[in-house]
């Protein structure tokens, strides 16, 4: 070996592996589902109830780049104006989901956490 040079064993494993990381860590589907599903539940728990038909249409769904918390369907198209509020037509804001997913944040924090650290647990040669 010549001065200065640094030569790594397992040089091609280590790459393979690092490029499997960057792939786990860009399809985040299955944790931003797990964590969003968390934050639907606190949110439904927080909707405004007259008959829990709003409450029931609270869905999660994971995506490769975030997890999404929705409610209402065209049946229930009054989903939006209660959570965001209607000035004009003086219903005032009630963000149950927004609320939801901040109060449940402990909770699916750690699901990010465990799922990045088992990706990173899985390089080889590190």
């Amino acid at each position: 070996m010549a001065a200065g040079e640094l030569r790594v064993i397992g040089g091609r494993e280590l790459r393979a592996s690092l490029a499997d990381l960057e792939t786990g860590i860009a399809d985040l589907k299955e944790a931003h589902k797990e964590a969003a599903t968390i934050a639907a539940h606190a949110s439904a728990d927080l909707a405004p109830k007259r008959t829990g038909t709003l409450a029931r249409t609270i869905r999660a769904t994971g995506t490769k780049t975030a997890g999404v918390i929705r409610s209402g369907s065209k049946r229930i198209p009054y989903a939006g104006p209660i959570h965001w509020g209607w000035h004009r037509r003086h219903i005032a804001p009630q963000p149950f989901l927004s609320d939801g997913a901040r109060s449940s944040e402990g909770r699916w924090i750690p699901v990010y956490q465990n799922h990045l650290t088992d990706l990173v647990e899985k390089v080889k040669g590190a």
